[in-house]
């Protein structure tokens, strides 16, 4: 991870930050640095999915996920993501990581991540990830009882992400995935 000292004091200090239910949305101040930009002078492009773990970490820290997940030894691990970019974040400019759980299905948990400046947003991607464990991937049925939640009604995944899901979708790991050209 690019930004592992950003990630130690995200940790140090999420504790100081108001409790969050996994459901609800992190909000998670930063300001572009000289490490996240690439020689045009903005945030470089592969920067944002590394600044968009950090949300994630903040939120599992602050609605107490994170400690189940070391507790129990279970590893996030992103399946799938997709961003799109409006405007760039320049070196030094101060912006707002929004992140938030956008749905789930039965393997993949879904998040909606943002980067917003001047009350815009300048980047959105959504994002698939999994809980794994030594024994392989966990089903969010496993996770949420034993984070001893329950996902709100009307938290519906929109249909096109599971098409983009599915449409993206490499064969599971212990299935052959041949590298031919289609």
């Amino acid at each position: 991870m690019h930004v592992l000292i950003r990630l130690l004091f995200l940790l140090a200090t999420a504790g100081k930050r108001p409790k969050l239910s996994l459901f609800d949305t992190s909000t998670v101040h930063m300001r572009a640095l000289l490490t996240d930009i690439d020689v045009a002078g903005h945030i470089n492009n592969g920067m944002y999915f590394s600044l968009f773990d950090l949300g994630r970490f903040d939120l599992m820290v602050r609605a107490g996920v994170w400690d189940m997940m070391k507790k129990n030894k279970w590893t996030p691990v992103v399946q799938a993501e997709t961003i799109t970019f409006r405007k760039s974040v320049k070196f030094n400019q101060k912006f707002i990581q929004e992140t938030r759980v956008l749905g789930l299905d039965e393997k993949c948990i879904y998040f909606e991540q943002r980067m917003v400046a001047d009350g815009e947003i300048y980047v959105q991607a959504t994002i698939a990830t999994r809980l794994v464990s030594k024994g392989g991937a966990l089903s969010n049925a496993e996770i949420l009882a034993a984070a001893g939640l329950q996902a709100p009604e009307d938290l519906v995944l929109p249909e096109w992400v599971q098409r983009w899901r599915e449409d993206t979708a490499l064969p599971g790991a212990r299935k052959p995935a041949p590298h031919l050209w289609a």
